[in-house]
């Protein structure tokens, strides 16, 4: 989860390295360092602080370094607090070598143990200080990359590295092994980085590093190869991210940015996967044959987080839509359990990144059994895209807040695409009724639009509760995962405590948490269950529990239940949580930000978890 940057090239490395690290910040930002080869001074200049890139920053400017190769490092901790020793870059016993890492290295105590008794001397309490020791000791009469190579034969867990070293001062090493990893590639210069977002300044050519594989830059350069040395021929992807997109163009924060985006990107991805003459819907880069898709007798969703949350809901599209018998699991409890899946299964992976170890893991376990793989995912070549046997991709540009918000709506849109597809070829639904479901959604980007023309109004009635203790967030049938995503949305950036339900499980134990110290949000646009979900919130009400609704335009019963309705347009029921999905993140920015808390970094997350 942690960000790696690396420069190799004729200009100072310096700023290059800092711009790269800020674009990576939302992968973590406990501490953050950056070490730069001085080959006029021959030394390595190490600058490492706790805290936020901010703080480093302040150290550089008050100490600059020089020289045109070197590494950064922007870390969410695992071993180690958030401390100066803890934080990376690490050097060896003799300070000739210094390394950043991502991932973790599981058998680290053994490697620990053993190098101490071989006279190796350890400053920091973390996991990856045994990896540049065990490089020092292979590193004799051998190239650099060679050490390398040797010293992660010896690992356990993931990783992800970047290694420079005064002996071989125009080489930048990279490798990876269940962690990402992508190259840069410039004029007189190359880059080694977490995410593509780090070098879109500077270049849009990038390589994408496959697992056990490793690299040697140099600035004319790049050398791909095995863990035994056997070369591997690879060739650049262009990116056409506009890099404007990872930047906040006048909002106060990215989260602000990327709600406001999220019409607009769903217009380009509904138009863009519709042809205008036939009307039929396209992935160009989804290769699982129609034959097969045609005979899946089941899916099986796996997913974390927001993705998992766009999945819960993606199970109700496609049993209704496709009459598919649909699972869900979050990929940390799918990878363990005992699966009932095999050549008739199309299991369904959906993630932001493509890079979230748990989702990976699942993905390989599906595989050994046999089953179909397709992914759904924002970042072009990332690890899931490649390990897939087909991909839908979101199109959603680079999404910089840690709290999914642009990804998710994305996400849900090619999920409701994905499921009018498979009714057509599977002769579930006629052409004609899939023109009707389709004609509906495209609608939706206007009304998002009509959503956000309201967002002080929403503002307003967020800052009135950001006081309270708790939240309780109720939905029913299709919007039960957005009463789960709306909580999570609240605990990710303001950290107050709050638990989404489906609304009919109230009685069940959570109506006692009903009283005037919290609010209950209750998700109940037009739908089929909308009279279930009033006599939901007139048992709040009988229990004085303050009630924030959510409601379609034009409901007046809701006003006399509470005095407090975001109204949303009201629209066909299935696709009610792209509209619900807008007041639900509002809420929870503005109730962020009134309590002060930092909306696009929240403490102790990062945006691609790539560790389990």
């Amino acid at each position: 989860m942690c960000g790696i940057v690396g420069y190799v090239g004729e200009r100072e490395a310096q700023d290059i390295l800092m711009s790269g690290l800020r674009r990576l910040e939302y992968r973590g930002y406990d501490s953050s360092g950056i070490a730069v080869i001085n080959s006029k001074k021959n030394t390595i200049s190490l600058r490492k602080s706790p805290g936020k890139i901010n703080a480093l920053d302040r150290l550089i400017k008050g100490k600059p370094l020089s020289g045109a190769i070197g590494i950064a490092h922007t870390r969410w901790a695992t071993h180690g607090a958030p401390t100066q020793p803890n934080a990376h870059p690490h050097q060896d016993c003799k300070g000739e070598i210094a390394l950043a890492h991502n991932g973790i290295i599981e058998n680290f105590e053994i490697l620990k143990n053993r190098l101490i008794k071989e006279g190796h001397t350890f400053h920091s309490q973390t996991d990856t200080e045994v990896i540049v020791h065990l490089i020092e000791k292979f590193y004799k009469n051998i190239p650099l990359e060679e050490a390398v190579r040797c010293a992660l034969k010896l690992l356990v867990g993931s990783f992800a590295i970047g290694v420079i070293s005064l002996r071989e001062p125009e080489k930048l090493v990279g490798a990876r092994s269940g962690s990402p990893l992508i190259l840069g590639l410039g004029k007189n210069e190359n880059f080694l980085a977490s995410d593509a977002p780090a070098v879109l300044e500077s270049t849009r050519d990038i390589v994408f590093l496959d697992e056990d594989e490793v690299v040697v830059l140099t600035k004319d350069s790049f050398k791909i190869t095995d863990l035994k040395g056997s070369p591997i021929i690879k060739k650049s992807v262009r990116v056409n991210w506009d890099i404007t997109q990872a930047q906040k163009n006048g909002f106060k924060h990215f989260m602000l940015k990327e709600i406001n985006e999220q019409p607009k990107i769903l217009e380009s991805l509904i138009n863009s996967r519709i042809d205008k003459e036939s009307g039929k819907i396209n992935f160009e880069e989804q290769n699982i044959p129609e034959d097969k898709l045609k005979n899946i007798k089941n899916i099986f969703i796996v997913a974390c987080g927001t993705a998992y949350h766009a999945g819960l809901v993606g199970k109700y599209i496609l049993e209704s839509i496709c009459s598919i018998p649909t699972q869900i699991d979050v990929s940390s409890e799918f990878r363990y359990r005992e699966l009932l899946i095999g050549p008739d299964t199309l299991v369904m992976a959906i993630s932001q990144s493509g890079e979230t170890a748990d989702t990976l893991a699942g993905v390989r376990e599906a595989k050994k059994h046999g089953a179909s793989v397709l992914s759904i995912c924002n970042v072009l070549g990332s690890t899931l895209t490649r390990e897939s046997d087909g991909i839908i991709y979101t199109h959603a540009g680079p999404e910089i807040g840690v709290a999914s918000t642009k990804a998710y709506t994305a996400q849900l849109t090619v999920l409701y695409l994905l499921a009018f597809y498979l009714a057509g070829i599977r002769n579930i639904l006629s052409h004609a009724k899939i023109s009707k479901y389709l004609d509906e959604l495209r609608k939706i980007p206007k009304q998002q639009e009509s959503i956000l023309k309201e967002q002080n109004n929403i503002a307003r009635l967020a800052r009135k509760h950001s006081h309270l203790g708790s939240f309780l967030y109720l939905g029913r049938n299709i919007n039960y995962p957005s009463a789960l995503e709306g909580a999570l949305k609240l605990k990710e950036i303001s950290y107050i405590p709050a638990e989404g339900y489906a609304a009919g499980e109230m009685k069940h134990g959570p109506i006692a948490l009903i009283d005037e110290y919290r609010a209950v949000v209750c998700i109940a646009p037009a739908s089929k269950v909308y009279e279930k979900m009033v006599s939901n919130i007139q048992e709040i009400r009988s229990r004085h529990g303050r009630i924030i609704a959510i409601a379609s335009e034009g409901d007046k019963e809701m006003m006399e239940l509470t005095k407090e309705v975001i109204y949303i347009p009201k629209a066909e029921e299935l696709f009610s949580p792209l509209l619900v999905a807008f007041p639900l993140q509002l809420i929870a920015y503005h109730i962020a930000v009134k309590r002060g808390c930092d909306v696009d970094q929240p403490r102790n997350l990062a945006k691609s978890v790539t560790v389990e």
